[in-house]
């Protein structure tokens, strides 16, 4: 055992040497500058790494303020042009009445000078309407010359149509009875053969009138879709106005006349403005075509 333990044991000369090699290898490293150029790559390598990733971090954090500034930069400016557009759809729609109102003012006024009877144009202001009794209120009354039973028509889509009958008069209003109403009545003809019966509302201001007491002898001469016109008669209404037009003929099995269903001429429900007749008196504007 003791000459093993002496085999690996290192005497003071030799340990001496060793030291000294391990020191003269440092100094000259160092004198050579290795561990310095070392030191220099690893603080670069280090620093460089710190820098991009604050460069990383600053980059994401200023990409992040931009992308939210822009943001509401973009929700300010979509928020003004949805204004913008509200007021321009606004101005259109309001164009486009403003031109709609004065074609139909035009084309009212056009007509009211060419009809001999001296008429009032009205606008109306009121409606009440239920199964049993409807009216319609106008902007007109007695101190613009308007009285009771005067006839009322209207022109609607260029065609002119009877709208019914003036029932009460105040002093800057009235109150129309529509040919719709069942206690409407209106002496009529049946334009192409001119056979005459009376119509009748059955009280819907969207539904059909009745023409009643044509005879059946002139069933074959009718069409679907011929017009139906005041007759003039007992001085109520005007002459040859357009009351609606042939839907349905059905002869009566008890009676030795025909039931005529006929389509108003008139839109109630569309209906703004009208003309009151005065079948008295002449039209002071009546203009006559040359």
């Amino acid at each position: 055992m003791e000459s093993q333990k002496s085999r690996f044991s290192l005497h003071l000369p030799e340990l001496v040497l060793v030291v000294l090699v391990v020191i003269s290898g440092t100094m000259l490293a160092l004198s050579s500058g290795g561990f310095i150029l070392n030191f220099k790559n690893v603080g670069f390598t280090a620093l460089s790494s710190v820098q991009k990733g604050i460069g990383i971090v600053t980059s994401g954090i200023t990409g992040t303020f931009n992308a939210v500034h822009e943001l509401a930069r973009l929700r300010e400016e979509n928020a003004f042009l949805t204004e913008k557009l509200k007021n321009y759809e606004y101005f259109q729609r309001n164009n486009t009445e403003i031109t709609n109102e004065n074609l139909r003012l035009r084309e009212q006024l056009g007509f009211s000078t060419k009809i001999e009877q001296r008429n009032f144009p009205a606008q109306i202001i009121g409606r009440n309407t239920d199964n049993l009794y409807s009216t319609f209120t106008i902007n007109k009354g007695s101190r613009a010359g308007i009285k009771k039973n005067m006839p009322v028509i209207a022109i609607q889509n260029g065609q002119v149509g009877l709208v019914g009958r003036v029932i009460s008069v105040g002093v800057e209003t009235s109150m129309i009875l529509p040919i719709f109403d069942e206690k409407c009545t209106v002496s009529a003809r049946v334009q192409s053969t001119r056979d005459i019966g009376l119509v009748s509302g059955q009280g819907s201001a969207s539904g059909m009138l009745s023409m009643r007491y044509v005879k059946k002898r002139v069933l074959d001469e009718l069409n679907y879709g011929d017009l139906i016109v005041t007759s003039g008669e007992n001085e109520n209404y005007l002459r040859d106005i357009t009351i609606g037009s042939i839907s349905k003929i059905t002869p009566l099995d008890y009676d030795s006349t025909l039931d005529i269903e006929v389509v108003p001429v008139i839109d109630f429900s569309r209906l703004e403005t009208v003309i009151v007749a005065d079948l008295k008196e002449l039209n002071p504007n009546l203009v006559v075509n040359q």
